[in-house]
């Protein structure tokens, strides 16, 4: 059974930020590496077209046991059976569709603030993201962050908290210290020569910086 935990290295499948290159091979490659969490992100095509895609995306986690999260759209992770679904500021509201999902799925919020994830908390997410950590290109309009406010945000809750924004081999280290379960990237792993060597080096800091 595919572990339920929100830890370790978090891929957002991105068609748009792959360089041209078939989003389920980048998909592949980022599991081989390590990666324990992926989200398909598709802000573009209709959900009709995207289903191939996020179907047979949502079977390679499922082969390399690790979490499939859809982006935005209850009703296509909904329909291919994802683990779960992540909710922006301007999407539906968490407490409202929470009484959708069945048992166990999961359900990830993105938060900028102590209030926001607090809220989050109470409405029944399954986790938080904080961000945007660093400055990042991959996502228009995003709100500073900043380590100081995920460490904020993680003495004020216990939920798992996702670090995203700009997460990189040269500064993921330094969100894990300050609180992160997991990171989210982008461009750190789609956009790499070598997919599954960028999702390797990346994944390998969660085994260096354990507890104990």
């Amino acid at each position: 059974m595919t572990d339920r935990s929100i830890r370790g290295l978090y891929v957002i499948i991105d068609p748009q930020q792959t360089r041209g290159r078939d989003p389920t091979e980048v998909a592949r490659l980022a599991l081989g590496g390590g990666a324990c969490i992926l989200q398909w992100r598709d802000k573009l095509r209709d959900k009709g077209d995207q289903l191939p895609e996020a179907r047979a995306i949502r079977d390679l986690c499922r082969a390399h046991d690790a979490l499939f999260f859809v982006n935005d759209h209850v009703d296509l992770a909904l329909a291919i059976d994802a683990d779960g679904v992540h909710l922006g500021r301007s999407d539906l509201p968490l407490s409202l569709v929470r009484p959708w999902f069945p048992s166990g799925f999961l359900l990830g919020a993105s938060t900028n603030t102590v209030e926001e994830a607090q809220q989050a908390e109470r409405e029944g997410a399954t986790y938080v993201a904080v961000g945007s950590i660093f400055a990042t290109a991959t996502k228009e309009d995003t709100r500073p962050a900043g380590l100081e406010r995920l460490r904020e945000v993680r003495a004020a809750m216990s939920l798992p908290l996702v670090a995203i924004g700009g997460i990189g081999e040269e500064n993921v280290d330094a969100a894990i210290a300050a609180g992160a379960d997991a990171v989210a990237v982008i461009s750190a792993v789609c956009q790499a020569d070598d997919v599954e060597g960028a999702a390797r080096r990346l994944a390998s800091r969660f085994a260096q910086n354990a507890p104990g």
